[in-house]
Parts: structure tokens; C-alpha cells; sequence
């Protein structure tokens, strides 16, 4: 097996959050080398690591003097680097895997060093593809926590009144922000967090990244993406619903029942070994028929901004986006992903509707995670 060298932290890397299964903040290097399993970091940090995982190796980054660098007057953006190659010296490294993400600097130095730094994050996103206990029991309950914050959202938009500027709740201005705001209350609730969700109205729910703001209209469409994160497995749950208040429009109907038609065909096919493309080719081609512009369709090179204009979906775990893929490009599903499906229908400076479910493939199918209707009335 080839060597493995990670330098982060455990919050903003997936690749070292999915070894050592607790948040650390600041910067440290865990390494695989030669059957052993060792994080080289600050004392106070390994205790954590330790009670956690004791099959891990800790060795205190304090045991590395920085005397000489203060002697010598090294530059402060220089230390970290400096420190690196002297930490993987000690543990007999000459050539190791890192993610794409492995800090530039240190791996220049590393390099000069003589030290050999191979990029594969292929390897790494294989690695965290197949979900542990721990991670798919922390999907779940962002899962759970995902349907309350839709609920709260939902049960707002229905106790919502018309008013002169639009909707109103205990006569106050009903606003995305509000609902956003509702979510997270409740996401806290199950032990996780996102306030990072989108709640989005009218032609805001066109663009696919708009979070949404300004106060909900009388008649109106409202997508909410919500994807929560829990604390403490550090693993997202997705879901998207799409609430209509107010008078109903026949067209936003229509293109919500085509969604839920179009996912009800992704879930039919999940199972492992199928392409994630051959999924993502099949849901547009179902769009196309019923008169629908999607990626297939649109002149290469053009810029798609009404239907299906974006991937099927992607796996959820560590990352909110990450493997397997399920776009044109695309992975082959294994047992053990986690993934999310979105099908979509949108016109730029109207709206759109979007439906999405977290799924769990398994040995011969998959396991549907979401639990909440797809129901346009909140």
C-alpha cells in the first residue's frame, strides 16, 4: 500500500475528517506508512484524538523545536513548510498519496526536499465513498433534522396571510431570511447546523445558488435546499422541496409533477455498478420529451439558463458535493454511497421547481432516506 500524507484540519478537509472523527481547528499531518496510523499534533489536540481512536498514534508536534527557526529569523509563512519536511522525515516517508487539496507550500518544500508528493484524489474519495456506522448514523440524523427544518419552513408558509406587500405571520413581513432562520432553529435542535441553506422565492428559485431574500409574495413559489451538517460525525444530510402559497399556476404545477416523476425514475434505477451519467442521460431525456432544453440538447458551448440545466445529483457524506458524480460525467454507484437526486425545471426571471431526495444504495438497490412529501402545498 502506498503511503498517505495529509497536512490540514479536520473541519475544512474531508480526507482528515473521515480518519480522525473529531473537529480539530488548526492545522496538523496524519500519515499511513508502514501499517502505522499517526497524527503528528499538539499535545492537547492528540489527548482528543486518543480517546476517539486509540488505534491512532499520536505524537506531539511540541516534540518539533521551532528554537532554531527563531534563531535564524525564518520567515513565519515559511515555518509551517519547514516543519512539515522535518515531521515527515521522522516517520521514514519518501513518497506519499495526497489529496488535491494538500497545502501548495508544503508540498513545494516537501518536494525540494526530495520527498516524492503524488496528487490522486481519486483515491481519497474511494476511500470515504463506502459510508462507516458512524457516518451513515450521522447522515441519518441530519436526514431528520433536514425534514424538521422543511416542516418548520412549511408550516410558516401555511400559517402565513396575504397582506398589502406580501405575506405576513403574526403580522410580521414573512421574508426568506425568516424561514431560513426557522430551519436552522431546528437543524440545531438535532445536534447539527447549515445555516449555509437556501430559501428562495419567485425567480429567485431560477438560479440554483441563490439563497433567497426579501419578503415571500401573496402568490408565489418558494424552493428550499436545505443541507444540514452534524456536529458530530461532521456529515451533511440534502433535501430540496418546492411550497406554492397563494393562487395555483398551472405551469409551476405541471412542472412539479414532472419532477417528482423524473426522481421517481432516478431512484428506480439506483443499484450499484449503474454509471451515474447513464442516470443523469436517462432523467434528461425524460425532460426533453416533454419539451424540455437540458445539457444533451443545448448547441455545446451555450449558456442553458431554462429546463433541466444542471447534473442529476452527487454524493453526500463528509462534503455536501462530493462522490460519486451524476452529471455527464459521472461514477459507478457502489454499495454504501450516499447520494442525492435533483431533478429540476426552470425559466430564468420566473422561477423554478426542484424536488431532491438522499438516497443509500445498496447491495442490490437502494434505501430511500428522505421521509417527507413531495406535496407543492406547504
Amino acid at each position: 500500500m502506498p503511503d498517505i500524507l495529509l497536512i490540514g484540519d479536520s473541519i475544512r478537509s474531508p480526507e482528515l475528517r473521515h480518519e480522525v472523527q473529531i473537529e480539530i481547528g488548526d492545522p496538523f499531518l496524519y500519515a499511513e506508512v508502514d501499517g502505522r496510523r499517526v497524527a503528528i499534533v499538539w499535545s492537547v489536540e492528540g489527548d482528543r484524538i486518543a480517546s476517539v481512536d486509540p488505534a491512532i498514534e499520536i505524537v506531539p508536534s511540541e516534540t518539533f523545536s521551532m528554537a532554531d527557526f527563531l534563531r535564524d529569523g525564518v520567515n513565519l509563512y515559511d515555518v509551517a513548510a519547514f516543519q512539515a519536511v522535518r515531521m515527515v522525515r521522522s516517520l521514514g516517508i519518501t513518497s506519499a498519496l495526497v489529496p488535491s487539496s494538500f497545502p501548495l507550500r508544503a508540498a513545494d518544500e516537501l518536494r525540494s526536499a526530495g520527498i516524492e508528493i503524488v496528487v490522486d484524489q481519486r483515491h481519497f474519495d474511494d476511500r470515504r465513498r463506502v459510508k462507516s456506522a458512524a457516518e451513515l448514523e450521522g447522515v441519518r440524523v441530519a436526514q431528520r433534522a433536514a425534514e424538521d427544518g422543511m416542516a418548520a419552513i412549511a408550516s410558516a408558509l401555511r400559517r402565513s396571510e396575504t397582506s398589502a406587500g406580501g405575506r405576513v405571520l403574526a403580522g410580521e413581513v414573512l421574508t426568506c431570511e425568516g424561514l431560513q432562520l426557522l430551519a436552522t432553529e431546528a437543524f440545531a435542535l438535532r445536534g447539527c447546523r447549515g445555516d449555509d441553506l437556501i430559501v428562495a422565492r419567485g425567480a429567485q428559485a431560477a438560479d440554483g445558488h441563490d439563497p433567497g431574500s426579501g419578503q415571500v409574495g401573496n402568490d408565489d413559489v418558494v424552493l428550499c435546499d436545505i443541507f444540514p451538517r452534524h456536529l458530530a460525525s461532521g456529515c451533511f444530510a440534502d433535501m430540496t422541496r418546492t411550497f406554492r402559497v397563494g393562487a395555483p399556476d398551472e405551469t409551476l404545477s405541471l412542472w412539479h409533477a414532472q419532477c417528482v416523476e423524473a426522481l421517481e425514475l432516478a431512484v428506480s434505477m439506483v443499484r450499484p455498478g449503474i454509471e451515474g451519467s447513464e442516470m443523469h442521460r436517462a432523467v434528461s431525456a425524460f425532460f426533453e420529451d416533454r419539451g424540455h432544453p437540458t445539457q444533451f440538447s443545448a448547441p455545446e458551448g451555450s449558456v442553458l439558463r431554462d429546463g433541466f440545466y444542471h447534473g442529476l445529483g452527487h454524493g453526500v457524506g463528509l462534503e455536501v458535493h462530493e462522490a460519486p458524480g451524476l452529471g455527464r460525467f459521472g461514477h459507478p454507484l457502489v454499495a454504501g454511497d450516499v447520494i442525492a437526486l435533483e431533478p429540476g425545471l426552470y425559466r430564468h426571471g420566473w422561477g423554478g421547481v426542484r424536488v431532491e431526495d438522499l438516497v443509500l444504495v445498496t447491495a442490490d438497490a437502494c434505501e430511500v432516506l428522505t421521509e417527507y412529501p413531495y406535496g407543492l402545498d406547504p
